[in-house]
């Protein structure tokens, strides 16, 4: 630096004085001409927060931890996926497509330490656990000297291609998932930690100085800085006020002096030039209104997740003078006021100056030191000096005392709230339609949700060959309320409301919550329910632990699934139907009978995908069993077997008189089971069958289905006794 190259010179040319000349004329060539700000007055607080792609940009230098944009340095074309999916018979298949991005973004000129949270639009990508709110692949790059071509971007660009970025602390998402934020790259934020603890004033100082600047004494600790522009000397002058200090020649260097501590007392001295009548020794104190009665000092607030936080302070008095402060540091409420009040009372402080002459023993004294004049209480710092005819004029500035620390409240923030995300937990079942419509082909259900209150969804793949050929299916539906059962529900009726029995369900979480119902709402659907493989409905949901719920007030067998009554197990599921949670996968008729194999993907699936899988029995697209069989003799030993057919739509029985027919032709299969252990078929095209005398021998077993058009019902079962008996 000058500072050092016109004191060698000095010292070369006049010995000691010219040494203290040519520092002093180093200094000032320093602070004017090549820190000198070219254009841009250092960081501001609005741009670090910016996220930016242009080359030029100057990359920030992040000390201590800082919530920066970064800019963007590499950048793949959108990638894009489709799935399809259909709504229901007659209606078209809906095609959705979605996208996804791998880039990378330049965070810090200088190594750092790691990086915290990340923002996307001002929403938690990564939380402070380190859980990706979002699917995404991530690699971070500390900046090191050493560190290795990031193998994603060698694999585009080519090994030969493809920098390092030595230096630089980057990080690269891969196939960042782009559906939440518009299908473009959002704008991101970094909570960078380049240093593991808070840094000085000074430190800082010494390190964007590469060693030029001695700074010790600038001990002001700041929480995180993000040293941003076109100047060092510009950076090194907001660091300076942040500090309180200023910068001084000392032997061969430049220092930025902070503190009261006087390095000597001199003399309140008016020592006369040569041929001078008098020496020049006098006291002012500017006016009152050139100093400021209000500093209001703007930074990043961490409590606020590095948000801008305001403090001011006020003096009382005269003057209208109101200072505003920009400072890019990350510091707490109470530093913030503490270095405001210290603002305030220096410029109080400095109104009063100073001007004494002293004789040329006095030259060590240089601009920026410390000292005391005899007589005069404080302490002052120098910041004129000229000799002339062998005296020394130094002009001071009074120094205002230590600031206390202030406390101060950062005030109320809506943080973006950041919870885990849980692994997924993923239920497939086949089951009737839950609305009216007809299905021409097999249709499953897909309800998946989260271990904790963050997930929020996974991506699908399915197959029907046993796992050889994988189709994506897009991502699960919203999250599902899921659990497992604590207690059974037991058997009843499905016929009429069932008011005895109650069971438990343990949910996945404390956050999740069950509604009551009352008999209207259950009768447009609501609370129904996948218990173990029985659908059914309840009215009443008490909470009786933090996840543990009890269900009452049952509508058993919903939707032909009254076989599955009494056949739940502790452990078993525990599914809510709701149509924002479900997803719908319909499938080829070629897949009844096949194994269907379901793979999902969240961000908390950290052990890889969780599997599961459902045998595809076409109870979607096959009608429900017969009901209400009953027998009656019908003379000669015969007896006159009636059921009532269920169809596969028309559940809500709007005409109270019959259901529609749903199948292309109304067809049963009836089997008849003599004690013998012989049996015999009969088909028929009306619910009634006739059962000979003959074939009642010893008693006989009636199985009855209906032959839907693509499968067989449910059976549905009486005894008939011997006619003889």
């Amino acid at each position: 630096m000058a500072t050092l190259v016109l004191s060698v010179v000095g010292r070369a040319l006049g010995g000691p004085i010219g040494a203290v000349l040519g520092a002093a004329l180093g200094g000032v060539v320093d602070r004017d001409v090549l820190m000198r700000p070219k254009g841009v007055e250092g960081p501001r607080l609005a741009s670090l927060h910016l996220q930016t792609s242009n080359y030029g940009t100057p990359l920030q230098k992040v000390f201590g931890t800082m919530r920066v944009g970064g800019c963007v340095i590499w950048a793949t074309d959108l990638l894009e996926s489709r799935s399809r999916s259909s709504t229901g018979k007659g209606q078209p298949s809906v095609t959705r497509y979605s996208y996804a991005a791998s880039f990378a973004v330049a965070l810090s000129g200088r190594p750092i330490v790691g990086v915290g949270r990340i923002w996307a639009d001002g929403n938690l990508l990564r939380g402070s656990g380190g859980d990706f709110k979002v699917s995404t692949g991530f690699r971070l790059h500390l900046g090191g000297e050493d560190q290795p071509v990031d193998p994603l971007i060698a694999a585009a660009e080519g090994v030969g291609f493809a920098p390092a970025h030595r230096g630089i602390a980057y990080a690269v998402f891969e196939t960042l998932q782009l559906t939440d934020y518009g299908n473009r790259i959002p704008s991101l934020t970094f909570e960078v930690i380049g240093d593991a603890a808070p840094v000085s004033v000074g430190a800082i100082a010494a390190a964007l100085s590469e060693g030029s600047v001695a700074a010790a004494e600038a001990v002001q600790l700041l929480a995180g800085f993000a040293a941003y522009g076109d100047s060092v000397g510009s950076v090194l002058d907001t660091l300076a006020q942040a500090g309180g200090a200023w910068f001084a020649p000392i032997g061969g260097t430049v220092a930025m002096r902070a503190g009261t501590m006087p390095e000597r007392e001199i003399a309140n001295g008016e020592t006369r030039g040569a041929g001078a009548s008098s020496g020049k020794h006098h006291r002012a104190v500017a006016a009152i209104e050139s100093v400021p009665r209000q500093v209001t000092l703007s930074h990043y607030d961490p409590a606020r997740e590095y948000q801008i936080g305001l403090q001011s302070v006020r003096r009382p008095g005269a003057g209208r003078r109101e200072d505003r402060i920009e400072l890019p540091a990350a510091i707490d409420a109470g530093t913030a006021k503490t270095l405001a009040h210290g603002i305030l009372a220096r410029g109080e402080a400095g109104r009063e100056r100073r001007s004494v002459t002293l004789g040329w023993d006095a030259l060590d004294v240089v601009p920026g030191a410390c000292v005391t004049i005899a007589g005069v209480a404080g302490v002052w710092r120098v910041t004129g000096w000229s000799l002339e005819k062998m005296v020394l004029s130094l002009d001071c500035v009074r120094l205002a005392g230590g600031t206390l620390p202030v406390a101060a409240s950062p005030g109320r923030v809506l943080a973006a709230p950041d919870v885990v995300t849980g692994a997924t937990v993923i239920e497939v079942f086949e089951s009737l339609p839950f609305d009216d419509a007809l299905l021409s082909a097999p249709r499953v259900t897909i309800v998946a949700g989260g271990t904790q209150p963050g997930w929020r969804r996974a991506a699908l793949l399915y197959s029907l060959d046993g796992g050889a050929r994988w189709t994506p299916l897009g991502s699960t539906a919203a999250p599902g309320t899921m659990g497992r059962l604590a207690s059974l529900p037991g058997r009843a009726s499905s016929a009429i409301a069932d008011q005895a029995q109650a069971f438990e369900v343990d949910l996945a979480y404390s956050a999740m919550t069950l509604e009551s119902a009352d008999p209207r709402a259950l009768d447009g659907g609501a609370n129904l329910a996948l218990v173990g493989d029985e659908l059914l409905q309840f009215s009443t949901a008490t909470q009786i632990g933090a996840r543990r719920w009890r269900l009452a007030g049952l509508w058993r067998g919903r939707r032909g699934t009254e076989a599955a009554m009494g056949g739940q197990a502790i452990g078993d599921r525990f599914v809510l139907i709701e149509a924002e949670s479900a997803l719908s996968l319909d499938l080829p008729l070629a897949a009844l009978g096949a194994d269907l194999r379901l793979l999902a993907s969240g961000t908390g699936d950290i052990d890889g995908p969780v599997a599961t899988r459902v045998m595809v029995r076409g109870t979607s697209v096959v009608p429900p069993s017969p009901v209400h069989l009953r027998w009656r003799e019908s003379g000669a030993g015969d007896a006159c077997v009636t059921w009532v057919r269920r169809s596969r739509n028309g559940w809500r029985w709007s005409d109270g008189i019959d259901v529609p027919q749903g199948e292309e032709r109304e067809a049963y299969r009836v089997t008849l089971l003599r004690g013998d252990g012989a049996t015999t078929l009969i088909e028929t095209h009306e619910p009634r069958v006739v059962v000979a005398a003959a074939d009642r021998g010893g008693g006989v077993v009636l199985r009855v289905v209906q032959i839907g058009t693509h499968g067989e019902s449910d059976g549905a079962t009486i005894t008939i006794p011997d006619g003889n008996g």
